[in-house]
């Protein structure tokens, strides 16, 4: 067992989303999806800068009284439930280690959370990577990231970096649902998501209720199971070719799809915003004046959006934004290589006190 370890990581941004679970307890999702690590740097254009970055400290000691989470500075309920998932995976490595020690775990987010910008998926990888280590397991990434979507869905493609697919796996046990990655961040590395905050606010329907109920109440949903493969495939031959106007066309009919079977839940659930449909028509309006799809958008949960083009766009996209007065910051993503290991001197962990700094 080690002493205060210190992670660094980043959420992801699906282009293959990751809605309904098949298995409620182990999350085994529906369908298998598709993503981009984000780099944790980001590019202010516009508003209040923000960087990517979930930062999180872990020790391990007999002398800690209870185990105890802080999150950006506040002590957190331990019966909480998003807490409690936190806690359950570290129990997984805790048993798995045959460690009896209270932890203390000290977590900073450097983004807005619970606001669709995958807080949770960065939390977690982040907190599996720091853990593991902390308790001195040899874990590879598959493992790990079969243990972070027991916390998360979405956390086990943010622990390794670039593209990542999260397969769904057909086992009841859930052996074969895991992360994998598909190619490094420096297989295209003028790849951009330009994110666009329309609201920081904290969603009203969580990501684990809303699908529950779109699995339970949307017909639209078995339509959406359809024709999940072939976007799959025509994602992963545009990754493969590099093809960028095929990527965007294809991440556009997926969100819309998604966010379509949420409208169909009973009751209805609207994640986006007038603010993000008015994002939704300036790129398309963009993409007609271009004569092909130079940028494609997508919404995961929540009102924020992603828009995905390359460098040479960039400022094409920015400039179709700027007439959204409902747009509260745009910052620039690259491509990231997923959580690294920090050292002492970056801890949020006073060893001594055992305590936060």
């Amino acid at each position: 067992m080690r002493g205060t370890v210190t992670y660094r990581g980043t959420p992801n941004i699906a282009l293959i989303k990751y809605w309904g679970k098949r298995d409620d307890k182990l999350i085994l999702p529906c369908n298998s999806s598709i993503s981009l690590t984000l780099k944790g740097e980001t590019t202010a254009v516009k508003g209040v800068p923000f960087n990517l970055y979930t930062k999180t400290s872990v020790l391990f000691s007999d002398k800690l009284a209870e185990d105890a989470f802080y999150i950006n500075g506040k002590k957190q309920d331990l019966n909480d439930k998003d807490v409690a998932e936190r806690f359950y995976v570290i129990n997984q490595l805790r048993e798995r280690a045959g460690n009896k020690s209270h932890v203390l775990v000290v977590s900073e987010n450097s983004f807005p959370t619970a606001s669709g910008l995958a807080s949770s998926a960065s939390g977690i990888a982040t907190l599996i990577y720091a853990v593991s280590r902390a308790l001195g397991l040899n874990i590879s990434e598959k493992e790990l990231s079969m243990i972070a979507r027991q916390g998360s869905g979405s956390s086990c493609r943010s622990v390794m970096g670039g593209i990542v697919k999260w397969e769904k796996g057909t086992a009841p046990d859930g052996s074969d649902s895991f992360a994998h990655q598909l190619y490094p961040a420096s297989y295209w590395p003028d790849l951009k998501d330009i994110i666009v905050i329309v609201s920081s606010a904290k969603k009203k329907v969580s990501s684990r209720a809303g699908m529950a109920q779109t699995v339970k109440t949307s017909p639209l949903y078995e339509s959406r199971q359809k024709v999940l493969d072939k976007h799959i495939a025509s994602v992963g031959a545009a990754l493969r070719d590099k093809d960028l106007s095929k990527l965007a066309e294809t991440v556009m009919k997926e969100s819309n799809n998604m966010h379509a079977t949420m409208l169909d839940t009973t009751p209805p659930i609207m994640y986006m915003d007038d603010n993000s449909k008015a994002i939704v028509y300036a790129i398309e309006d963009l993409n007609k004046n271009e004569g092909r799809a130079v940028a494609g958008y997508t919404f995961d949960a929540g009102a924020n959006a992603h828009i995905i083009t390359i460098e040479g766009n960039k400022d094409k996209v920015i400039n179709q934004l700027k007439g959204i007065e409902g747009i509260e910051s745009i910052v620039v993503a690259g491509i990231g290589n997923g959580p690294e290991l920090l050292g002492e001197d970056e801890s949020l962990i006073d060893s001594q006190r055992l305590a936060p700094k």
